[in-house]
């Protein structure tokens, strides 16, 4: 009888770890849509396109159709293929790839699955971004226009991950450049659960690695440090010391330094206070400033005000309020550095 009550008790805490994983999963993995207008400070396409006409083209991903857009057709540099992070699309981006559009380059940018404008009930997982990138490089080689170009990656964070873990794949890469990425889905999860759930957590670990496994199956392992070591091209590591998002020292491409056995890697760390966190170092150091001295006593009295809830009508105030300009600047340092590295690749 003792057995069967401990063979019960056993049984029920799986199901209920993974029910609750599963959950989680669902949570964080849910469909990365573009906000309302109003709720954005962000300038979208509309705000660009006068200056720079793109073509949209589509490609499939599983079974979703994912939108992608070409941006500086007419360059011949070289083509780079942009991915985004993950919750949103790579509109949230258009600063970053119209600044490499006017260096001369071709960006290949798409939105992901379950995000943006592209196809999916949401974003599925970590290792999804690497199997989007993969097809989207298919899609770009296939073309008569981009695939006459030397081909470059780049990717921030989802996309990150997946900028150094598509090299595991047969393409023709020339040079990467991963910005705060994480090497493995799997490690990023168990971080995720930790910051969560504290010290507990570990016992959803294998709860974790199952799902991640059933999701994604042969494709829910690749590593980006095994990418980079099996390509041997030029890549660039980028990250902030004080990412609050993928840890520095844990979960981060960077912190498998010494795993790195290739010989054409470069390391750039921003450690700036204030601008080395996990999208931090794209701020301009006057959007810096203005973050600190004005947006955040400004959203820390509403959270003071209201708590966790809000007004939608002060919020919509509140985003009014922002100088779009200072909050769409982007960091020129870091556009220079990601040119020349892909410029020596180039040369």
């Amino acid at each position: 009888m003792v057995l069967i009550v401990i063979a019960l008790f056993i049984i029920i805490s799986i199901v209920v770890g993974y029910i609750i994983t599963c959950v989680e999963m669902n949570k964080n993995f849910g469909r990365g849509d573009y906000p309302e207008r109003r709720f954005a400070a962000t300038y979208f396409y509309d705000h660009y396109e006068n200056d720079y006409p793109r073509q949209d083209v589509s490609f499939t991903s599983g079974e979703n159709t994912l939108k992608g857009y070409i941006y500086g057709s007419g360059n011949d540099r070289g083509v780079i293929v942009f991915a985004h992070g993950i919750g949103g699309g790579h509109e949230y981006y258009l600063k970053l790839i119209t600044d490499l559009v006017d260096c001369g380059w071709c960006v290949f940018a798409y939105d992901a699955t379950g995000s943006g404008t592209s196809e999916g009930e949401g974003s599925k997982g970590l290792a999804q971004s690497v199997l989007d990138l993969d097809k989207a490089l298919d899609f770009m080689e296939s073309d008569p226009q981009l695939g006459s170009l030397d081909t470059y990656v780049l990717g921030h964070s989802w996309g990150g991950y997946a900028a150094a873990a598509v090299l595991n794949f047969d393409h023709d890469i020339k040079g990467c450049v991963t910005m705060s990425g994480y090497n493995t889905p799997y490690e990023q999860l168990a971080e995720s659960c930790d910051s969560m759930f504290g010290k507990p957590s570990f016992l959803l670990y294998p709860f974790i690695w199952t799902y991640n496994k059933m999701t994604f199956g042969k494709d829910s392992s690749w590593s980006a440090v095994d990418g980079i070591n099996r390509s041997d091209i030029p890549v660039l590591i980028i990250h902030g010391n004080n990412d609050e998002t993928i840890d520095f020292e844990n979960s981060a491409i960077i912190a498998h330094k010494d795993e790195i056995t290739a010989q054409n890697v470069e390391y750039k760390v921003f450690s700036e206070a204030g601008r080395n966190g996990h999208n931090t170092y794209f701020y301009t150091p006057e959007y810096k400033e203005y973050k600190e001295k004005v947006l955040t006593p400004k959203y820390d009295a509403l959270k003071e005000k209201y708590g966790e809830n809000i007004p939608a009508d002060e919020m919509e105030e509140y985003f009014a309020s922002i100088d779009k300009e200072l909050y769409n600047g982007f960091n020129q340092e870091l556009i220079d550095i990601i040119d020349g590295f892909f410029t020596k690749c180039n040369g």
